[in-house]
């Protein structure tokens, strides 16, 4: 069938009439998916350029991608992060260190694997942290980046508070008591030894409460805890203080007195026993008891003498 459809005055022409399928029938593409067959169409048909290499590029790219997928499966994706980043410019050359009186730079160089090809980027900040806090002597460490090829690590150590004899073992113990670390030579002779059982962890008390009397604080070597409720001080001059479980400042007190009254301190003797409030007890040496007994032993003779006669 035709229609006619006048163009001009007294001229017909005719065309097709156009036909419109049903409703049901119509088949129309999502907008996203119409460029895409567009696209599809136009390569198929031989419409589209597409440049030279593209091929190659694309062959290369899915093949880089396959081996990176790889190697972070196989855990070797740090591995190549740090040989490209260090091949680049950003190797670590210098390490500044600070805060480290104890701990040697040689240590803190191995234990962050730094061999002159590590790289800058790649280095994990917080696992290094972790590391330098494991050594002995560091209580903190912090690790900054200064790109392009230095990192600062900077300590705070722990302090020595003294020694702590413990069976045959020597340690280097904080005021808290904690272990920092064994005793290896005579650098720290000078701090005070503690010896025994809970030693370590009442040390810091008893040598506070000693403050008041500095002039015998001074002279003790050797802090001995005795059954783990009280002290023996060991003096410079080999004489041993015996003190008391409680009230020991009174039993201090006794003891400077005698010192001022009498130099007790100074005499020949091997112990004094303080852990009587009533009374006091004088240990004499081994060679000053044979004198003291041959002195007695001759002052008998003469009394026993003198009353012959």
């Amino acid at each position: 069938m035709f229609a006619m459809i006048g163009t001009r005055a007294g001229e017909t022409r005719s065309r097709p009439q156009a036909s419109y399928l049903g409703g049901d029938e119509r088949r129309v593409l999502p907008r996203p998916l119409r460029r895409i067959f567009r696209f599809g169409v136009s390569l198929v048909t031989g419409r589209t350029h597409i440049p030279e290499h593209v091929g190659t590029f694309a062959t290369f790219a899915f093949l880089g991608s396959v081996g990176l997928y790889g190697m972070s499966l196989g855990g070797h994706a740090q591995d190549v992060a740090q040989a490209t980043t260090a091949a680049v410019g950003f190797a670590i050359e210098d390490v500044r260190v600070s805060g480290n009186n104890e701990t040697s730079e040689i240590d803190i160089l191995q234990l962050l694997g730094l061999d002159g090809t590590t790289s800058l980027v790649a280095l994990d900040v917080d696992a290094a942290r972790r590391k330098l806090s494991g050594l002995p002597w560091v209580q903190y460490a912090e690790v900054r980046k200064v790109y392009p090829r230095t990192i600062e690590v900077m300590l705070k150590e722990r302090q020595a508070f003294g020694v702590w004899q413990h069976g045959s073992e020597l340690s280097l113990i904080e005021r808290n008591g904690s272990i920092i670390a064994p005793l290896r030579d005579s650098k720290f002779a000078s701090l005070p030894l503690f010896v025994g059982k809970d030693a370590d962890t009442a040390a810091a008390r008893f040598v506070d409460d000693m403050a008041e009397w500095p002039e015998i604080r001074a002279r003790v070597r050797a802090y001995v805890r005795v059954a783990g409720r009280r002290w023996d001080l060991h003096l410079d001059n080999g004489v041993v203080l015996k003190l008391p479980e409680t009230n020991v400042p009174k039993a201090l007190t006794v003891l400077a007195r005698l010192e001022k009254e009498q130099g007790v301190l100074q005499r020949d003797i091997a112990a004094i026993d303080l852990r009587l409030e009533d009374r006091t007890t004088v240990e004499l040496t081994a060679a000053a008891a044979v004198r003291r007994g041959e002195a007695l032993e001759a002052r008998t003779k003469a009394l026993k003498k003198a009353g012959e006669t």
